[in-house]
């Protein structure tokens, strides 16, 4: 049963920040916390694999602060967030053979982790405002969600 929750609540990190997700799981699968070898998802452990997403998740953090940025809720984010959170959910459950319903309860969490973030970082951003104070937060509960969750032993 841990495990789809693990796949829930990575899923909610995709939505909060969609390229910290993959990050944190490729970094798991990569360092072996995930044993995703011989699976449809291996490449997630593959070794340049946590590079790439770390560099792309690090952009993102970067980009999200600049007001042009467009609402995490318009289609194109949106889904992005979703694919994030179902490929993330889909590698946590793979590694204890169960792909689909990780990828279910993936998709899942991002949708809470996208309308409930943006909540959230609304309100926040109200008390403190401005945005940036409240961006910075949601930036460290990503990261340090996502470790936490992909350092998290799995069981069924």
């Amino acid at each position: 049963m841990a495990v789809y929750v693990l796949a829930l609540l990575i899923g909610v990190i995709a939505g909060l920040r969609a390229m910290t997700a993959p990050a944190a799981v490729s970094w798991a699968a990569q360092l072996g916390w995930l044993p995703v070898t011989g699976t449809p998802l291996a490449f997630m452990g593959f070794a340049y694999t946590p590079y790439i997403f770390t560099l792309l998740a690090a952009i993102e953090m970067v980009t999200d602060q600049l007001p042009q940025t467009p609402s995490r809720k318009v289609p194109m984010q949106f889904g992005a967030r979703l694919a994030s959170g179902g490929l993330c959910g889909a590698t946590i459950g793979t590694s204890v053979g169960a792909l689909l319903p990780g990828l279910v309860a993936g998709v899942a969490g991002a949708v809470i982790g996208t309308l409930g973030g943006a909540l959230a970082r609304g309100k926040l951003a109200k008390s403190f405002g401005k945005d940036l104070p409240a961006a910075l937060l949601e930036d460290l509960v990503a990261v340090v969600g996502a470790i936490v969750i992909v350092s998290t032993p799995l069981t069924l």
